[in-house]
């Protein structure tokens, strides 16, 4: 929950009603259920975001900075545990950001052969860059401005100063795909993936062939749940 004190100041600022209709906006309450299709004999990816962090319970760009879990964020990883604990996983792989390590320390957690495995990580499923504007406040512009927040976080080609556009973040993850792929079909190995909001767009987009304006419109639910790919 985003600080008593910021809160405060933000009602006084711009009103209470305006401020909590932004703040739902911004509370993933349209999240989709994720995709499974799971089958015996092929390899599957399994693809999950990290649990919430205090720069998600702020309504901050995190970006490529760092956020550790919440309380919160914690108990969803878990709650992710709990759905996979019977999943026969081969390999893990992360996001090499904190938030997403951990999230995969707890989602393995439950599971008695994921839970000896190493966790690889891999720079090209990291979250977005959103360059200057990391540690900037999401609600802060969604008062301000709602059309630049919405262009900044929903356009597919849209590149924040010093940032990538989502675009950017689908192409290094389809280089991660069409590297993983082959090998998990030469081994016959089930892979387990955590990683973040745009980064899961870019499997989606990869695995689903969605459009881009699809690609930018995918919410994900943090951790709790995951998606998963039978690969052919």
């Amino acid at each position: 929950m985003i600080d008593a004190a910021v809160l405060e100041r933000y009602y006084k600022k711009y009103g209470k009603t305006k401020v909590d209709e932004a703040l739902a906006y911004l509370s993933y309450k349209n999240a989709e259920k994720l995709p499974k299709t799971e089958s015996p004999d092929r390899p599957i990816m399994y693809i999950f975001r990290h649990g919430q962090t205090e720069d998600n319970a702020n309504f901050i760009f995190s970006g490529w900075r760092d956020s550790a879990l919440t309380e919160e964020g914690k108990e969803q990883a878990l709650e992710l545990a709990k759905k996979i604990k019977d999943k026969k996983i081969h390999m893990l792989v992360s996001s090499p950001q904190i938030r997403a390590v951990d999230t995969m320390k707890i989602a393995r957690s439950l599971n008695k052969d994921a839970a000896l495995l190493e966790i690889n990580t891999d720079e090209r499923i990291k979250e977005r860059s959103y360059g200057l504007l990391q540690g900037k406040s999401k609600l802060e512009i969604q008062l301000e401005d709602p059309e630049l927040l919405l262009k900044i976080r929903r356009s597919f080609d849209y590149r924040p100063d010093g940032g990538e556009s989502i675009k950017m973040v689908c192409e290094r993850v389809k280089s991660f795909c069409d590297e993983m792929i082959p090998l998990m079909k030469q081994h016959n190995l089930n892979i387990a993936v955590s990683c973040h909001g745009n980064s899961i767009r870019g499997f989606r987009k990869y695995f689903e062939n969605l459009s881009d304006e699809e690609t930018a419109a995918v919410e994900t639910p943090l951790a709790k749940d995951y998606a998963a790919y039978s690969i052919n």
